[in-house]
């Protein structure tokens, strides 16, 4: 495992939406340093517990950041490559890593290679460098030939993976992250529609760059350990995790989700021992302080998401509980301007922010809760509870939906005599005793418990 992101608590930022950048991009404007913002809130984002930052879309680009036009160039709307550089620079002098977005699975219209096939048609020495183009029809763009989109958007360019020289463009852009942001990592944009040789080669590429570069894939649906394996990508998006997450509490049915948490990670799950990025939303999902039907219950899902296996991550704005819906397919509600003064004052006493340092404190200082294994140890319908030990330690986490106190039984054989200590209710501290336990639960409230026998 890389030494850094077995201790990663993220923080994404969406920064075209985030920083104020209009929404379409004027390739004449002289560029804005919007990434300059990002320094003073710094302080806010430390402040959480977290300690990497994954920023969205940075490269030029047409619209929303994820139809590149120069992989190589910073965003006009964002600031400059010395911009960017700074930021980067204040980051890993705080401790904290950066991983950015790749988006190699397609780019835009106004892509540089994409603009000189328009212009010359066959003649065009970047004909190749695009899935399928061929000149024996016509694009729905009115082009005077055809090409593979992104899932039917034809304003986003499936670029040819095959082809060494548009392999050889991509390589070298992530060597100038690397040598000159000293980037950690990258999240693959469409990670599940990008070709395994290409994310093979793309491994070996980046390990030899950096030992602990981290590759963290976009993937929906499917079979996790197609991507997330030793020779592609570190980890993927756990979307299955989150749909449980968000949908255990709005059904009242836990059992929704231990069923999942014991399919992926219990003894002999598919996923037993790997570390997937865990969120409950992001620049593309219904925020979850909207998703959710009732507000009380983001307490016991954040414990829940700091807790379960896994590497843990906020959207900016959600430690603050703020809505946002997408709307008719439109994401803009989902990227807002951030605004973190405003968010805490329209917020006074949620105290979201202060569960969320918290449990950031006790995951950091608690190796088990990090990289331990799952084992399920109570399940009903608005009650769950698990386990979670490594090299010794062990730690349970029990959890209450309900919008009453709860109590529950817990059979723990081969831990009578011990001692429940519990960190996130400081003092309170609990006995085994004839191989079980009994804990009160507050409502959509939980325990953190550690074991000292």
């Amino acid at each position: 495992m890389n030494s850094w992101i077995d201790n990663a608590i993220f923080y994404h930022i969406y920064p075209l939406g985030a920083l104020g950048a209009a929404k379409e991009n004027n390739y004449d404007a002289q560029p804005i340093n919007r990434l300059g913002q990002i320094h003073p809130m710094l302080d806010h984002i430390q402040s959480l517990g977290t300690n990497a930052l994954y920023l969205g879309p940075l490269f030029e680009s047409s619209t929303h950041g994820y139809d590149t036009a120069n992989y190589y160039e910073i965003d006009r709307r964002l600031g400059t490559r010395a911009d960017l550089a700074n930021l980067s620079q204040e980051l890993h002098a705080r401790g904290m890593q950066l991983i950015l977005d790749g988006v190699f699975n397609h780019v835009g219209r106004d892509f540089w290679a994409f603009q000189d096939v328009l212009r010359n048609g066959q003649a065009s020495p970047y004909k190749d460098w695009f899935s399928n183009l061929r000149f024996d029809g016509h694009s729905p763009m009115g082009d005077p030939f055809v090409y593979d989109s992104w899932n039917g958007h034809f304003s986003l360019v499936k670029l040819n993976l095959e082809n060494p020289a548009v392999v050889a463009h991509l390589f070298g852009a992530i060597r100038m992250w690397v040598e000159e942001f000293h980037i950690d990592g990258l999240r693959l944009d469409a990670a599940d529609a990008i070709d395994f040789k290409f994310l093979r080669h793309l491994r070996q590429f980046c390990s030899q760059l950096r030992a602990d570069f981290w590759l963290l894939g976009e993937v929906i649906h499917g079979d996790y350990r197609q991507w997330a394996n030793p020779e592609t990508l570190q980890a993927v998006t756990n979307y299955e995790l989150y749909k449980g997450l968000y949908s255990s509490h709005n059904d009242h049915n836990y059992f929704e989700l231990a069923y999942t948490l014991k399919r992926q990670f219990a003894h002999g799950g598919i996923y037993e021992g790997q570390r997937f990025y865990n969120f409950v939303d992001n620049h593309d999902v219904t925020r979850i302080a909207s998703q959710l039907s009732k507000s009380q219950h983001l307490y016991p899902l954040y414990i829940l998401l700091f807790s379960v296996p896994g590497i843990p991550a906020l959207y900016y704005g959600s430690e603050f509980g703020i809505p946002g819906r997408k709307n008719n397919g439109q994401d803009y509600d989902l990227r807002p301007l951030m605004d973190v003064m405003s968010w805490e004052a329209e917020n006074p006493s949620t105290n979201l922010t202060g569960l969320i340092s918290q449990l950031s404190a006790i995951i950091q200082n608690t190796p088990a809760l990090r990289l331990g294994d799952y084992q399920e140890r109570l399940v009903a319908a608005e009650q769950l509870a698990f386990s979670r030990s490594y090299q010794g330690e062990t730690v349970l986490v029990a959890v209450n939906s309900s919008g009453e106190k709860a109590d529950i039984t817990l059979s723990l054989p081969g831990y009578d005599g011990a001692k429940l200590m519990d960190l996130l209710n400081p003092g309170q501290a609990f006995k085994v005793q004839q191989g079980e336990v009994a804990l009160p639960l507050d409502p959509c409230w939980g325990r953190i418990l550690r074991v000292v026998q």
